[in-house]
């Protein structure tokens, strides 16, 4: 009570410091970086990211490109390599002049170098930068070099992946805030008892919001993803402890026959205790589900973890601190615009689904054979391409494209092989590579010169380019795309031959990349489900001292993450592969709330003395309202950024959240009271104070 009192007292001051720290956490969401390469969240210990690391330090080279000129004649081509390698950051410039000087014919090349570099009408390029693929300096370089090259030129690779995904992001970004506000705000127009309190909601929410996203300048970095996706997610998943608190204060209103400041501000300091005891134990599940992102080694999870456990931590501190003092000071109009409630008195609805509740124990069953079966086959049909996720229209997407149709190129890997490994057994080992099913070639020095010219007589800048004392560097182009079946068992058949040549030697860049993050996040889908069950198990276990309480939970909300991700097979829709195991976790602790609310309004009915149907009656009949209200209001919050986003990462996760919260919902209102009449019995045995 002391806490809610001072709280009460303060309330201006409290109001007004939130105002003064919304001025420095503006400031350290602007600084912010924020990443859009994927892979810089696998492991620091595996090969492709220590070769990446020898690539920069041997060669100063780092992230890469292709490009293709359409309809250019040579010597223009070659002036366009020139004003390229002037380009801030880029490093070289890979094409025909590197190796060879323009008055001898492309025709009499090795067939094998004409073919890597030409087609009828196009010739290809590769450009390596001295900066990370992500990096804003190697962004600002791609955009230089399409400026220069212009309409006949199409730059393909990761950095134009990062490149056009953060225009994409930077110009939706605001719009999922505004799309997310304006569907909240009109859910809570239509299932809250005032016009104006969604408002003052949304302004408390967005305060928080705010102060969340300025305090990640201390992690230096987060995620594309984190950034588009937590507004929304707190949004979402904290707006119930606003709703808890109003409705409180408005009960002990209307319990005190006193009028006035002095009666407001005590039926504030009862709410805002109400609200403590309540929300604490709600957020704690809610957290648990992101803190079980932390582990995994993929470390995308521990970036969205960390920021979406400190928003909700932020939202409880705010539904109890700054949305009470605004409620406060803004008493009158609030109370002068509140109107009756749209939801209905739920009891006769209540009383007719108990009386059939053998009904939903059998489509508790009928459901759960399909889509379990659903469930595993979408994480099996996941697609990890980033590219994937763009929409046609973008540059990037257009550029792969006319790689793969013109130069039958879908993906190009790097190798490393020792520098001191003999000419013989380099040739012998590109020979053996070329045979591997996709390989279209393999380019290194020995590879051009086969052995026969001594590097003397080569250009020294190509030497340079591709040797150093430590390292050869070899380029092998794939016809296989990143990330499918084919470049992995490509993969692995070029590690087994390169090792066989070299066991220090290194296989990098996108595809191999991909394999790892296949191989890494396979592993943290099962990490992340078990630590997310095993947390919320031991946090219903505390909350309602029960043994039996935490399996009928977590088995209605686990049939809600089957069906919502199992839909997502029967419905033919391939989702990028982070979205599975970010949603299981995600809708676990965000929507098993609904069933905590409901359970425990159960066990106090059973306690006082109600048999099992009555007290299921009036714990459904009371818990309906504002399961509505907190499943609407996630649903709300991310479907209006489902149907506008074109980032297909963005799209399907708000999607997936949407529609698991309704099925969450559904789940809690038909299964969950069935299996509480059920397994009464049960119940009463395994639950501290509770008698059979």
């Amino acid at each position: 009570m002391r806490f809610s009192k001072t709280v009460v007292k303060r309330h201006i001051l409290i109001f007004i410091i939130a105002l003064i720290l919304l001025i420095p956490a503006v400031f350290g969401m602007v600084k912010t970086r924020v990443n859009y390469d994927m892979l810089d969240y696998l492991p620091s210990d595996m090969d492709t990211v220590i070769g990446q690391g020898e690539l920069k330090e041997e060669f100063g080279k780092v992230a890469f490109s292709i490009i293709i000129v359409e309809d250019m004649p040579d010597r223009d081509v070659d002036a366009l390599t020139e004003e390229i390698k002037k380009v801030d950051h880029v490093d070289s410039v890979l094409w025909y002049s590197s190796l060879f000087d323009l008055s001898i014919p492309k025709e009499m090349l090795p067939d094998k170098l004409y073919k890597a570099f030409n087609t009828d009408h196009s010739t290809a390029m590769a450009v390596f930068f001295d900066s990370g693929t992500s990096e804003d300096v190697t962004m600002d370089a791609v955009r230089e070099i399409r400026r220069i090259a212009g309409k006949q030129c199409f730059v393909s690779g990761l950095s134009a992946l990062v490149t056009d995904l953060k225009d994409l992001c930077e110009k939706e970004e605001p719009i999922y805030v505004a799309l997310a506000v304006a569907c909240a705000l009109a859910a809570m127009f239509l299932l809250l008892d005032s016009w104006l309190v969604p408002l003052v909601f949304i302004a408390s929410i967005g305060i928080m919001i705010v102060l969340n996203l300025g305090t990640n300048f201390f992690l230096g970095n987060i995620s594309y993803i984190t950034k588009a996706l937590s507004a929304v997610l707190q949004l979402a998943v904290t707006m119930d402890y606003s709703i808890f608190l109003w409705n409180s204060y408005n009960e002990h209103r209307k319990a005190d026959s006193r009028t006035g400041k002095e009666a407001n501000e005590e039926a504030m300091t009862l709410a805002i205790r109400d609200t403590l005891v309540s929300v604490v134990g709600s957020s704690v599940t809610t957290i648990a589900g992101f803190i079980a992102l932390c582990f995994m080694s993929f470390t995308l999870g521990r970036d969205l973890g960390i920021v979406m456990a400190k928003g909700v931590l932020l939202g409880v501190a705010g539904s109890v601190t700054v949305l009470p003092s605004m409620i406060l000071i803004l008493d009158k109009p609030l109370q002068k615009t509140r109107h009756k409630a749209l939801i209905p008195e739920m009891h006769s609805f209540s009383e007719k689904l108990t009386r059939i509740y053998p009904v939903f124990l059998i489509l508790f069953v009928a459901l759960l054979i399909p889509f379990v079966n659903g469930y595993r086959l979408t994480n099996k049909e996941v697609y990890y391409e980033m590219g994937d996720c763009l929409p046609d229209y973008i540059e990037y997407v257009t550029a792969k494209n006319k790689l793969a149709d013109e130069f039958d190129i879908a993906s190009t890997h790097m190798l490393l092989v020792d520098s001191n490994v003999s000419s013989k057994d380099k040739l012998a080992m590109i020979s053996e590579m070329e045979e591997v099913d996709g390989v279209k070639y393999v380019l290194g020095i020995d590879s051009l010169t086969e052995g026969r010219i001594p590097d003397e007589m080569l250009p020294e800048e190509a030497v340079k380019m591709l040797r150093s004392d430590k390292w050869e560097l070899m380029m092998i182009s794939s016809e296989y795309k990143v990330a499918s079946d084919e470049v992995n068992e490509q993969v692995g058949e070029l590690n087994t031959i390169l090792k066989k040549y070299d066991e220090g030697g290194m296989l990098i860049g996108e595809a191999p990349c991909m394999k790892d993050m296949i191989e890494t996040t396979g592993h943290d889908f099962k990490v992340v489900n078990l630590v997310s069950i095993l947390a919320i198990f031991l946090i219903i276990l505390i909350v309602e001292q029960s043994l039996s309480i935490p399996f009928i939970l977590i088995c209605v909300i686990e049939l809600a993450i089957f069906i919502n991700l199992g839909a997502a097979h029967y419905l033919g829709q391939s989702l990028p592969f982070i979205a599975p195991i970010c949603i299981s976790t995600i809708q676990l602790g965000a929507t098993v709330d609904y069933a905590i609310l409901m359970t425990t309004r159960y066990k106090a009915e059973r306690k006082s003395g109600k048999e099992k149907k009555a007290a299921v009656n009036i714990s459904l009949a009371t818990s309906i309202p504002s399961i509505i209200v907190s499943g609407m209001g996630l649903f709300a919050a991310t479907f209006g950024v489902a149907m506008y986003s074109d980032i297909d990462i963005i799209k399907s996760m708000c999607m997936l959240m949407a529609r698991g919260a309704v099925i969450s919902m559904g789940c809690v209102i038909l299964i969950l009271p069935a299996m509480l009449l059920l397994f009464d019995g049960v119940i009463l045995k395994t639950t501290r104070n509770m008698k059979a």
